[in-house]
């Protein structure tokens, strides 16, 4: 049976990648010289005969107390000797159509570091049976129910076992770690920390992330109690079913099992990530008080591990098998010991690796560019340090539409594009200043960064229920006209805020963004945008006020500081 994947996925495989891995599939089912050498091409071969020598493969299906049957993978070092265990990782699938299957290419090294590895495809998913639960108190079940047979069935180590995940497998391991004290470590990378955040950011649905992982999941093999969110989702009744059903599944509703049993949990996320909250993330991180290490990069969901799957180099499997190693006594990593600490990426340089002990010892202080009205001969607003600027008014209209401002034009894709040095290029000039109020700093008079978390005050006065404005800020190049996105944020006003000045302060998501020299700061404060909603071309067009009035001056903390 070969590996079947999809481009419908957060973990984009090229045909190549899918070869390669049904390559190393059926070398690991059949280890004879003709399947080792069909590797050849990749430069494998060598590896696999080596792992012939000293593990095992097997795909085993695990059947569950329900009568769900768990499709799975089995590998274990050869040559044991009597009474002899070993350390156990065990990885939860990803959301992808060729389930455990995207892990073929770890399972080597770990195999080589003296780990037993059990892959398994969770429940609905891949060739899983069962219905999906999104992570829910069914598949934390499971876990426990992989780990009793693993115990049972093969010479591992009850005291040292670890999960690792990637995406929908990180969220699956850190809920299991929090009910299973036998997990002693977990390593997520593309995490999620809060469900409802990932979903429903400041009254505004993510949308089209929403709507890609039910197209994942395919909604015909959902749970029906998974389906009925799906529907008050779209439907924007976010009620308190809702809200339960993202709490159980958000690890940073069980900060107290984690602390309590000191688990030490490695996150990995991207700056523009699109599918699961940074800010949630962050927050999580920083409420651990046990070991814990963070890593920020460059792209989207998926972008930074990618390789590593398929197992080339990565920073964040290369991180998990130090983890491991550390807290599972195997020898899969490069020896090196892990720091607990924030790592990360600067804006396009994946290759910089920027080291502080804690997120605050990271981030830089904000400084406050107020929003002021347009100079002299100028039509769009200031972006101003020095004192508070109130008195001025700005009406956008919201169509349904919006401007060609949007976080991402595509989920997953763009952040992959960018973090190999293609960002999307915007065009500010050609922005309908009649759909989105626009302020801009002075050219920058040296070389700085931002660096760490921004936050945006404004005052607006929304004509309908249910308005949306969308902050993006955007790095400017006077001389080129393009642009580059730094961060965003949206912000929903409810059905009482409708024909009244409110004032609203919200975070946009942090950054890491170095800014060149003469290059201006851009705020676009916008209507619309699709990853948040849907277009409504018949929606009726109404207007929205922004203001800056005296004691509520609007304002936009950047952490922008000079480099040298």
């Amino acid at each position: 049976m070969s590996v079947d994947g999809t481009t419908e996925t957060f973990f984009p495989l090229g045909a190549d990648d899918l070869a390669k891995l049904d390559a190393i599939r059926e070398a690991l089912l059949d280890p004879s010289p003709r399947r080792i050498g069909r590797l050849d091409q990749w430069g494998l071969a060598d590896d696999y005969e080596i792992f012939a020598e000293v593990g095992t493969y097997a795909e085993v299906r695990l059947a569950m107390a329900d009568g769900t049957v768990l499709d799975a993978s089995l590998s274990v070092p050869r040559n044991l000797a009597p009474g002899q265990t070993v350390p156990a990782v065990v990885m939860p699938a990803p959301l992808i159509g060729i389930g455990h299957r995207a892990y073929l290419g770890m399972i080597q090294r770990w195999i080589l570091g003296g780990y037993a590895v059990l892959a398994y495809s969770q429940r609905g998913l891949a060739e899983s049976t069962g219905e999906i639960h999104v992570a829910g108190p069914k598949d934390v079940a499971d876990a426990t129910e992989v780990i009793d047979w693993l115990v049972q069935n093969v010479a591992v180590d009850p005291d040292r076992i670890g999960f690792f995940g990637a995406s929908y497998g990180a969220g699956t391991s850190l809920l299991a770690a929090a009910k299973d004290p036998r997990i002693k470590a977990v390593a997520g990378t593309s995490a999620w920390a809060d469900l409802f955040a990932s979903l429903y950011e400041n009254g505004t649905r993510h949308l089209a992330a929403f709507e890609a992982l039910v197209k994942l999941f395919g909604e015909d093999r959902c749970s029906e109690e998974f389906r009925g969110v799906i529907q008050k989702i779209r439907a924007d009744t976010i009620d308190d079913q809702v809200r339960e059903f993202a709490r159980v599944r958000s690890p940073r509703h069980h900060l107290d099992a984690y602390n309590a049993s000191a688990t030490p949990i490695l996150l990995t996320t991207a700056w523009h990530e699109t599918i699961f909250s940074v800010p949630a993330v962050v927050d999580f991180h920083n409420r651990l008080t046990g070991p814990r290490q963070l890593l920020v990069q460059v792209g989207d969901h998926g972008n930074g591990e990618l390789p590593g799957l398929a197992g080339l180099i990565a920073k964040p499997t290369a991180m998990a098998y130090r983890w491991m190693d550390h807290f599972l006594g195997g020898t899969a990593g490069d020896g090196e010991a892990p720091r607990f600490d924030v790592r990360s990426e600067q804006m396009f340089q994946p290759l910089s690796d920027v080291r502080h002990a804690t997120w605050d010892d990271y981030v830089l202080p904000k400084k406050r560019f107020h929003l002021a009205d347009a100079a002299a001969g100028q039509s769009d607003g200031q972006l101003v340090e020095g004192g508070a600027a109130a008195g001025w008014t700005r009406s956008v209209k919201a169509t349904g539409t919006g401007t060609d401002i949007v976080v991402a034009p595509q989920l997953v894709q763009t952040g992959l594009l960018e973090r190999l040095g293609l960002p999307h290029a915007y065009k500010p000039a050609e922005i309908d200043r009649g759909l989105a109020a626009v302020f801009t700093t002075a050219p920058l008079e040296r070389a700085s960064v931002v660096r760490g978390e921004l936050e945006l005050r404004v005052t607006v006065k929304p004509q309908q229920a249910g308005a949306t404005i969308v902050a993006y800020l955007l790095e400017h190049n006077p001389v080129t006209g393009r642009a580059n996105i730094i961060t965003h944020a949206p912000y929903t006003f409810s059905a009482e805020q409708a024909g009244r000045e409110t004032t609203v302060t919200f975070p946009l998501q942090p950054g890491d963004y170095p800014v060149q020299k003469g290059r201006r700061l851009q705020l676009v404060i916008d209507t619309h945008d699709p990853f948040f909603a849907a277009a409504h071309t018949t929606a009726p067009v109404f207007t929205i006020d922004l203001s800056s009035p005296k004691g509520a001056e609007s304002y936009l903390d950047i952490p922008l500081h000079p480099v040298d």
